[in-house]
């Protein structure tokens, strides 16, 4: 009788550890992400319309989880097998979905501080901007000192596009990060500590090698265009310049040679800040120009784009443009305002 007992109890146990064993294989097989065999003619689109995935949720998912089976342009091969997203998996941008009518929302790349953002207006309602801050990732850019302690391009550069991003979204606009740093946030230090976690949208490793950090920028914010090519679309690159440190510059701006509305644009944003140190500093001048420049990003995104230096990081009164964070706010403040023109003139 006992041994019976006993041979029942281990027969229990066994059963009971296979019917557990089934239990976490079936999780685990939910858990993993379904794969599908393209056929001819398929397409990321094609693919994930046909599994009952929107496209334009879940295109920037699928990308990245079959980047290395992709052909030119995230094209399909016929007869790979490819993953598709879970329907939780949607990379985008956390600053991107904003909706007229709501009150505050909360954007934490914008840091503690700042993540809550009120809806003001709808002055911006159906614009988009893809905003791109220089460099990042394993390149600081532009190197300067001040007070003998270091300063870099990235991080101010990044400091106002951010700045400016939270003043389109306040005014109803759709933005996208395209250079992105998820705890830096919005900083009123004078100086800003320098990282190298930046990453490009959606979360990709910024490479150091220059053209394949330029190409990853722009194939980014192509990516996002084609999603509303019908839509008022703009790309801003921000940078800081790096002259000897006796020239003073003021913000300039660049347009892609072939772009009338580009050029209409930076002049509008030129004109705006004429205007803005006429009221605020009279007398003082404002010498910023426009200009064509045969730049990689200009010319190889789709949306209109301008290209902007804020200061030449050598100069000690420039920096002083950079260092105060109410500067840096003045100046997110005057692009956005040039900006608000721009979409109202120059659609």
């Amino acid at each position: 009788m006992h041994d019976s007992n006993l041979h029942i109890k281990l027969i229990s146990r066994i059963f009971l550890a296979f019917f557990l064993i089934l239990v976490l294989s079936f999780q685990h097989t939910v858990a993993q992400n379904k794969e599908v065999v393209a056929k001819s003619g398929d397409g990321i689109y094609s693919v994930l319309k046909r599994n009952g995935l929107d496209p334009k949720q879940h295109t920037d998912a699928f990308i990245e989880l079959n980047k290395n089976k992709l052909g030119k342009n995230n094209s399909l091969y016929k007869g790979t097998s490819y993953k598709l997203p879970n329907a939780e998996e949607v990379i985008e941008s956390p600053v991107s979905n904003a909706k007229i009518g709501t009150h505050t929302r909360r954007y934490d790349i914008f840091g503690e501080k700042y993540a809550d953002v009120e809806i003001k207006s709808d002055e911006l309602k159906g614009a988009i901007y893809y905003l791109v801050a220089g460099h990042g990732g394993p390149d600081p850019g532009a190197v300067g000192r001040y007070n003998g302690q270091q300063v870099c391009e990235d991080e101010y550069a990044y400091d106002v596009t951010l700045r400016m991003a939270r003043n389109l979204i306040e005014k109803g606009a759709l933005v996208y990060m395209i250079t992105r740093d998820k705890n830096d946030g919005i900083r009123d230090e004078s100086i800003l500590k320098a990282d190298k976690d930046e990453v490009c949208h959606p979360n990709r490793t910024i490479p150091l090698n220059q053209m394949k950090r330029l190409r990853q920028r722009v194939d980014a914010t192509n990516k996002l265009y084609r999603k509303n090519p019908k839509a008022f679309q703009r790309v801003i690159i921000m940078h800081v310049d790096s002259r000897s440190k006796g020239q003073n510059i003021d913000i300039f701006f660049y347009h892609d040679q072939r772009s009338k509305t580009g050029k209409k644009t930076a002049q509008i944003l030129q004109r705006t800040f004429h205007d803005k140190y006429a009221q605020h500093q009279p007398g003082r001048g404002y010498h910023g120009t426009v200009s064509a420049r045969n730049l990689y990003v200009l010319k190889n995104t789709y949306p209109v784009g301008v290209y902007i230096e804020l200061a030449n990081i050598n100069h000690s009164r420039d920096i002083k443009r950079l260092i105060i964070a109410d500067n840096r706010q003045a100046v997110a403040n005057w692009l956005t305002q040039g900006l608000v023109t721009d979409f109202k003139t120059n659609k």
